[in-house]
């Protein structure tokens, strides 16, 4: 049994080693499945036909690659914000606050519950001994906040983790969820775009007529066709996941809590769900950034504080 379990133990290790390897990796193959369908779509056809095809081709084909690059540089943006912004730590010397009269935190699993007063590595009080909730990470060797977890492949706690994603290289947390929303969103309207655009002269594929362009350029345009539908299907199914998790303003390791919480206290309703990962300004909705005055008004925007739904209806 014990050499079962310290098997795994490395094991887990090893794949968190791969993962860290991945880093520039990842970027470069999602960079080369960009360049590719650039290609495909404006080198190889719709470019030659805005010049070409004339009257209403023309028309139809500038429209292709107006929409076309517009959606890429959303795409381009919000993947970029996501790789390169830091999804949240936490800040040194962080304590939680406790409710005296409550006795009360947040809600989670017993995997998260600790021991309330040792922490049995370093021999050290960790936590109020009032409330045995208080969760402490015995490897960072710091007080964990409501909805942070540690990541095994980063090596740190992450504010209101969601997940590490290898495709960016980085974890989805408090900081960058909204950009991660928004890459699945222009991700899922590129290749949809790329996708029916392509459908054409994909099916020409199958016809007896001859096809103009040369094998190479052919052979682009069958594989980004099918890249692209694939990525579309792929996409769109992640999507629909997160759109409900936004909505009851849960997050992927949460959906599992809640399975053991009677009542998720997180859960405010869909529209004040919505405005804590992608705030209160519309006009910041669909563009990876937000506004100064959405981080000063909306605490949980940065990841430590979160209003509860036994707070609003004491409010109320």
């Amino acid at each position: 049994m014990h050499r079962s379990s310290v098997l795994m133990a490395w094991n887990v290790f090893k794949f968190c080693t791969v993962l860290r390897g991945l880093g520039s990796v990842m970027i470069l193959m999602v960079l080369g499945i960009v360049g590719v369908t650039y290609y495909a779509v404006v080198i190889n056809n719709y470019g030659p036909a805005l010049f070409s095809a004339g009257g209403f081709g023309s028309l139809t084909a500038f429209a292709i690659l107006a929409l076309f690059h517009f959606l890429l540089m959303m795409l381009l943006w919000s993947y970029f914000s996501v790789v390169f912004t830091d999804p949240g730590s936490v800040p040194p010397k962080w304590r939680p606050v406790v409710d005296e009269e409550a006795g009360e935190v947040a809600p989670l699993a017993d995997s998260d519950y600790i021991n309330p007063m040792l922490d049995l590595q370093h021999s050290t009080v960790i936590s109020d001994p009032g409330d045995p909730r208080i969760r402490f990470c015995r490897k960072c060797n710091q007080f964990k906040p409501p909805r942070c977890h540690h990541c095994s492949v980063c090596g740190r706690c992450v504010l209101k983790m969601d997940h590490h994603c290898v495709w960016v290289v980085n974890c989805v947390g408090a900081l960058n969820y909204k950009f991660f929303l928004l890459f699945l969103f222009y991700t899922f309207l590129e290749t949809t775009l790329v996708t029916i655009s392509l459908l054409p002269h994909f099916i020409a594929f199958f016809n007896d007529g001859e096809i103009p362009g040369t094998p190479g350029m052919l052979a682009t345009t069958f594989l980004t066709f099918v890249l692209n539908l694939a990525f579309m299907l792929s996409v769109l199914g992640f999507l629909i996941m997160h759109i409900s998790l936004v909505m009851s303003n849960t997050t992927t390791i949460e959906a599992y809590e809640k399975k053991t919480t009677p009542k998720w206290r997180y859960d405010l309703g869909r529209r004040r769900n919505f405005e804590q990962v992608f705030g209160f300004d519309k006009k910041y909705w669909l563009v990876p950034t937000y506004s100064e005055e959405d981080f000063r008004k909306i605490p949980a925007l940065q990841g430590l504080e979160y209003p509860t739904k036994p707070d609003l209806d004491a409010q109320l």
